[in-house]
């Protein structure tokens, strides 16, 4: 039986917490900050490894939008 190689969509691939603090632009001492108070997307953890679903992280994304007008002082 042959295998074909496949790509993996978006909600299939993973972050690094090295990947995760580059996009977002934050030391990576903040991404383990975020995982010890919640605060963060969800992570996996394999073995000693951390890894964040795209997928969740684009749903924490957008869940972090700010709408200007809801939040005028």
């Amino acid at each position: 039986m042959r295998r074909t190689a496949t790509r993996a969509s978006a909600d299939d691939r993973h972050l690094t917490v090295l990947q995760l603090a580059e996009r977002e632009q934050v030391p990576v001492e903040t991404i383990y900050g975020w995982n010890r108070t919640g605060r963060g997307p969800k992570y996996l953890r394999l073995g000693r490894h951390v890894r964040y679903r795209l997928a969740d992280v684009i749903a924490w994304e957008e869940s972090r939008t700010v709408n200007r007008a809801d939040n005028w002082f």
